[in-house]
């Protein structure tokens, strides 16, 4: 079954553009990005006795205080922000809670946060602007291999309904754990950072498909989406790699206008996402010609798993040639310093990869520069 991506979803990425807010009956305005890239936020709480406030450029762990007014709103100024698109959330008496006012609401597949816009001083690539868009459907599919009717969602680049005899390369791209489908769009803005490098003619028009990649359900004892089987049953990056191969790349491609052959197909992904292209793409260099590896999960048994791979680099390269690896210089989640390392034995052992150092830690930044950087090399004429 084939739906436009449901209207609330749209209005959520056209939502985070706006420097208005609406403001409810008692005034109160949440968030309110000042110029100088700081901003306040505000909860109104008359009766919570104590209120932090936590943003994902903090260190883990160490929320701030708010302070109290007299009119029983909570209220912190931080900053200034990188612009970019950040992640917030207030915690009342122990409680977490996502900001009430702030209708930019990030989702995922456990509890919620929301999503602050510092804009920058020349639009960035994963801002709204006045350029040509693509569209985004979601698709339903029953899967014998994951038992269940999951959902994917497709864009679809400006043009593609109007020349119905053009085909075009196809970009997977996976998101991370906790994550759901729409999260690449919903948080990673990547249409608008495909719309904004279309028009620019920094990249090809491509189709990108964005699948669930909780294969294994999350929190499901064997895996989660981590990668590793403790209990009896494939792994989520097996089970990943079998519906990928069997089921959604036949589906995808049988039905959009997808230019034939590996050259045309590129995968990617972030943190879960990240370990899903490295084993689902390490394990079929036939199928694709680039892979984007960013803020991996890697696989425990990578060395063993692909030795050989490691051990005749040359017909690797030969199938792929772009392996683009990229990481927050303070991810503490994936550590940096092992993806650094682990990116640089690819290289050492002869392997077409490259890897780029970000400012930043396991968090969307990070994601959106990553896509915005790797898409430009896939697909050349």
């Amino acid at each position: 079954m084939r739906h436009s991506l449901p209207k609330v979803l749209l209005g959520i990425v056209a939502a985070s553009f706006l420097n208005a807010q609406t403001q409810p009956p008692d005034g109160t305005v949440s968030p309110e990005v000042h110029p100088d890239r700081t901003a306040t936020f505000r909860i109104k709480a008359p009766k919570a006795t104590e209120v932090t406030f936590y943003g994902d450029w903090m260190v883990p762990g160490k929320p701030e205080p708010m302070k109290k007014g007299a009119d029983g709103v909570w209220t912190i100024t931080v900053g200034p922000l990188e612009p970019n698109g950040h992640l917030y959330f207030f915690n009342l008496d122990g409680l977490a809670v996502a900001d009430p006012i702030n209708p930019v609401v990030k989702l995922r597949q456990r509890t919620s946060a929301s999503l602050v816009e510092i804009p920058a001083s020349a639009p960035a690539a994963w801002e709204l602007r006045d350029v040509p868009h693509g569209s985004l459907v979601t698709e339903w599919k029953k899967s014998a291999v994951l038992n269940r009717t999951e959902r994917f969602v497709i864009y679809l680049p400006p043009g593609y309904e109007k020349d119905k005899g053009k085909k075009y390369p196809i970009l997977y791209l996976v998101h991370g754990s906790g994550d759901v489908p729409e999260s690449w769009t919903n948080a990673g803005h990547a249409n608008l950072i495909l719309d904004n490098l279309i028009a620019d003619g920094k990249a090809q028009p491509m189709i990108i498909v964005m699948p669930a990649g909780h294969s294994v359900l999350f929190g499901a004892p064997n895996g989660g989406g981590r990668g590793a089987a403790p209990a009896a049953g494939p792994s989520n990056n097996e089970l990943f790699e079998q519906y990928v191969v069997k089921e959604l790349i036949p589906a995808v491609e049988g039905t959009y206008r997808v230019a034939a052959g590996s050259k045309n197909r590129a995968l990617a992904g972030l943190s879960m996402g990240g370990g899903h292209t490295i084993f689902t793409g390490f394990s079929h260099p036939e199928l694709f010609s680039a892979l984007g590896i960013f803020s991996p999960g890697l696989p425990r048994d990578f060395e063993t798993k692909f030795k050989s791979v490691l051990a005749d680099p040359k017909a690797f390269n030969a199938k792929v040639p772009t392996i683009w690896i990229a990481c927050g210089d303070s991810d503490g989640t994936v550590q940096y310093p092992r993806i650094k390392t682990w990116a640089e034995s690819l290289e050492k052992a002869g392997l077409h990869s490259s890897f780029k150092t970000y400012s930043g830690a396991h968090t969307w930044p990070v994601w959106r520069n990553s896509l915005a950087d790797f898409v430009p090399l896939i697909f050349k004429k």
